[in-house]
């Protein structure tokens, strides 16, 4: 089993266009989410969201590109032009049969349905776009990618909800790992923060309904009542160890273990005795042979919804036993909101992050944990301590559970 870093990263999500600007906004406990500027949302009954911001999209595409890349592309091209860039890899050097991506998304072009849906309606269904199939379907994010750099391996969409980036990830670590690949890009992309959609999580009784932005997304105290609609994209360079080192690349972290289980229980509500994420935390750190005493940091799921957060803490203790009470926790959804599938990749690089910079993440805007929450989530403030092991857990509709081990890499 070889071993497998990261070399390059990058994002796009509602604290920051770029990983510099969103790692200091972690660091600061800025929150992204705001009221919906993209569609008149001020009569509906969510109106807040955490929405890309100061980005022009005319900078980065032609106007034919923006015409046949539905939003959700157009992230995930952003976050892996400066993942590609940061890790000034040249894949024209590898076998072009060892280089893959796999990308994911949760609902992937929604944007671009709706819209073509209704030029249909008006217009006649002849007179949809010739675009519309291959700017809509989710695997097209990830053969952009490939097309845009060359990339001749497997081009694999992993689509677990909510976990979509997260397995992403974990296989494409495994596939590595195993000697199948030498060099993946990997992540997600979501562009949700529309009128049908948001409606759609709304009559679930998923999303925040109240117009207060500061108590919006609190994971984990008792006053929660829903998740909010985030978007935007991340993007890893997954390699192997040796090769990184022949080239000289930069390296953030060692990715040393995934676990990937299902709830087999209801179709959007989690395992109520959290087995389910328990599991998948238990075979990430056996995968990396690590002990639950191991891991300092957690990066949790927590989504602010009444049923996350007290079964994912069920989970947590249930998998880490007295150990949990020492961990330091927290959700980074309270400052960007929920990005559906792009949002295990979005948290990948802050946990990476934190295990490079010996800094933990805080959970902002909490004043009152929920009795059944009961575990040190590192509250309103981040902190500096070491860290030299941490997860990132993802769970999805379906009952997807899906976690991630990051290990400082300290050049050995």
């Amino acid at each position: 089993m070889r071993r497998v870093v990261i070399t390059g990263i990058g994002t796009i999500n509602p604290i920051g266009n770029d990983v510099k600007t969103s790692w200091n906004n972690v660091k600061n406990g800025v929150c992204g989410i705001n009221y919906i500027t993209r569609y008149d949302a001020s009569n509906d009954d969510v109106s807040v969201a955490a929405e890309i911001k100061d980005f022009n999209f005319e900078d980065y595409f032609d106007r034919k590109q923006l015409k046949r890349m539905d939003r959700f592309v157009q992230f995930a091209m952003i976050a892996s032009d400066e993942a590609i860039d940061d890790s000034k890899i040249d894949f024209s050097e590898y076998n072009p049969d060892r280089v893959g991506v796999y990308y994911a998304s949760g609902i992937g072009g929604l944007e671009m349905i709706v819209n073509q849906n209704e030029k249909a309606l008006k217009r006649g269904y002849n007179r949809l776009s010739p675009y519309f199939i291959p700017s809509t379907i989710i695997n097209i994010a990830a053969g952009n990618i490939a097309i845009k750099h060359s990339i001749k391996g497997p081009v694999l969409s992993y689509v677990t909800a909510c976990a979509s980036s997260t397995n992403s990830i974990g296989e494409a670590f495994h596939a590595i790992r195993d000697g199948y690949l030498d060099v993946v890009v990997s992540g997600g992309s979501e562009a949700s923060v529309i009128p049908l959609s948001m409606w759609g999580f709304s009559v679930m009784q998923a999303l925040y309904k109240g117009k207060d932005i500061s108590r919006a997304s609190i994971p984990f105290d008792v006053n929660r009542s829903g998740f909010v609609m985030g978007e935007g994209a991340g993007t890893l360079i997954l390699e192997e160890l040796e090769s990184a080192k022949k080239r000289g690349a930069k390296i953030y972290a060692e990715i040393v273990g995934y676990g990937a289980t299902s709830d087999a229980m209801h179709i959007t509500s989690p395992d109520p005795e959290g087995d389910g994420a328990k599991r998948s935390m238990l075979l990430a750190l056996a995968d990396g042979s690590l002990q639950p005493e191991d891991v300092i940091y957690i990066n949790a799921h927590g989504t602010s919804t009444p049923l996350n957060d007290k079964t994912e803490t069920m989970a947590i203790k249930n998998a880490f036993g007295n150990h949990a009470y020492k961990l330091n926790i927290s959700s980074t959804k309270s400052m960007t909101g929920h990005m559906l599938g792009a949002t295990g990749a979005v948290e990948a690089i802050f946990t990476l992050l934190s295990t490079k910079e010996d800094f933990i993440p805080p959970t902002i805007n909490v004043k009152e944990l929920d009795p059944l929450c009961d575990l040190n989530y590192t509250l309103n403030k981040g902190i500096y301590k070491k860290n030299d092991v941490a997860i990132s857990n993802s769970l999805g509709f379906g009952g997807h559970n899906a976690t991630i081990v990051f290990k400082k890499y300290k050049g050995e």
